[in-house]
């Protein structure tokens, strides 16, 4: 699984390998897998997702993509955001999951859990029953 970088004109792609590798050799260098359990791990990346929250938590409803937000607010909040993502990843590592492999197959669960709705002429028709021009889908969560 890669992810682009974001932000300026480097469009390098990042792995998740990589960035595994990388926090690894960083906990290494500092002595800190002692403290990596998983629960610990855990409760960082809540902190941390606690954290992202406040980012967000009086700006009412965002706009995709941030347009009016300025641009040392965007730099925070990618900070954040890879705070949550470094700590999944680590902590990810640390129960032995593969985190691509996860997401890919979580991502195939969903798409048989919630099937895509097939566009007609004049309205929407999905694996549930259509009654008065509105489509009832499966109510199990």
């Amino acid at each position: 699984m890669r992810m682009g970088e974001e932000g300026g004109d480097n469009k390098e792609e990042v792995s998740l390998q990589t960035l595994s590798k990388k926090m690894d050799d960083f906990a290494k260098a500092r002595d800190w897998e002692k403290y990596h359990s998983p629960r610990n791990l855990l409760l960082a990346m809540v902190g941390e997702v606690g954290e992202l929250s406040e980012i967000f938590q009086w700006k009412g409803e965002v706009a995709r993509g941030c347009p009016d937000w300025k641009e040392e607010e965007k730099v925070h909040l990618g900070e954040e955001l890879s705070d949550v993502l470094l700590y999944l990843v680590r902590l990810s590592d640390a129960c032995g999951v593969d985190l691509g492999k996860a997401a890919l197959r979580k991502i195939e669960l969903n798409a048989i859990k919630y099937p895509a709705l097939k566009q007609t002429d004049d309205h929407c028709v999905g694996d549930g029953e259509v009654s008065s021009s509105k489509i009832k889908l499966n109510e199990e969560h």
